[in-house]
């Protein structure tokens, strides 16, 4: 049961990784929302996405530390012996955090990853080469009847993050770009406001990101621009509510990025 677990857009306080209640966002795609604090900053979202269809896919596996809510919110819409794929962004904790139990709960499930994703894995848990579709930037997938694209995303804390579009649904599952500090906890990008979303993305860019301010200007916006052209109708990025109609302003403001002002972490 998810009786127990909260709205995406709960008011209550998030002191620990919290799982809330999953619901749709249109293209046959379901939000497994979490949330983790972060202390003096607000929330930053950790969502996971649920692809229906023939195959059942799912991208990423929600935070550590949520697993337990996790698991529930995902049994609540999903057999998940049902899950036919897992399409692995990238394996920091806030991604993977019950990937174990899916190998065990979903035994038919295939993983699309990289080859770098694997290696780094390899040193936590054994994921059987049989298991693994490997996915590097440029390569397409069908699953379902759906059209699935790797991306190389525009800015990414682990060099192995490989994003994916999905063609059919117009939909942009961006990893960690275009995530967002929040202040509150909201279950659509429309409803944070403006100014709040552009300083909260900028913020977490440069946490998340911090080699955007030495990069080369050019090739950070062919970067943006390669995004522009997917023409996405949403954009689902693990750190931030889903966004439909957004995705211009979501790209001018990571392009201010490279300028603004470096995180200076507490000491």
């Amino acid at each position: 049961t998810t009786d127990h677990l909260a709205p995406a857009d709960t008011t209550a306080p998030i002191e620990a990784p919290t799982a809330c209640h999953p619901y749709e966002v249109g293209g046959g795609i379901t939000v497994l929302p979490s949330y983790l604090p972060v202390p003096g900053m607000g929330v930053l979202p950790a969502h996971a996405f649920l692809v229906d269809g023939p195959e059942p896919m799912l991208v990423d596996t929600g935070p550590g530390g949520a697993d337990a809510g996790f698991q529930q919110a995902l049994a609540s819409v999903i057999d998940p012996d049902q899950v036919a794929w897992l399409w692995l962004t990238h394996t920091v904790p806030d991604h993977v955090g019950s990937l174990r139990w899916l190998l065990d709960a979903a035994p038919r499930m295939r993983v699309v990853t990289t080859y770098l994703a694997v290696g780094k894995l390899d040193m936590q848990l054994d994921v059987p080469m049989d298991r693994l579709h490997w996915a590097n930037p440029g390569a397409t997938l069908e699953v379902g009847g759906r059209r699935l694209e790797a991306i190389r995303p525009p800015s990414f804390d682990a060099p192995e993050t490989t994003a994916l579009y999905d063609h059919t649904s117009r939909s942009l599952f961006s990893a960690d770009t275009f995530g967002a500090l929040l202040q509150s906890p909201a279950a659509d990008a429309a409803d944070v406001d403006a100014g709040d979303l552009a300083d909260g993305m900028v913020l977490w860019s440069t946490i998340d990101a911090p080699w955007l301010a030495h990069t080369d200007r050019d090739h950070f916006e062919r970067s943006l621009a390669a995004v522009r052209v997917l023409g996405a109708e949403r954009v689902l990025s693990a750190h931030l509510p889903p966004a439909t109609g957004m995705t211009d302003v979501l790209v001018d403001t990571l392009a201010t990025v490279p300028d603004a002002d470096p995180w200076d972490a507490p000491d």
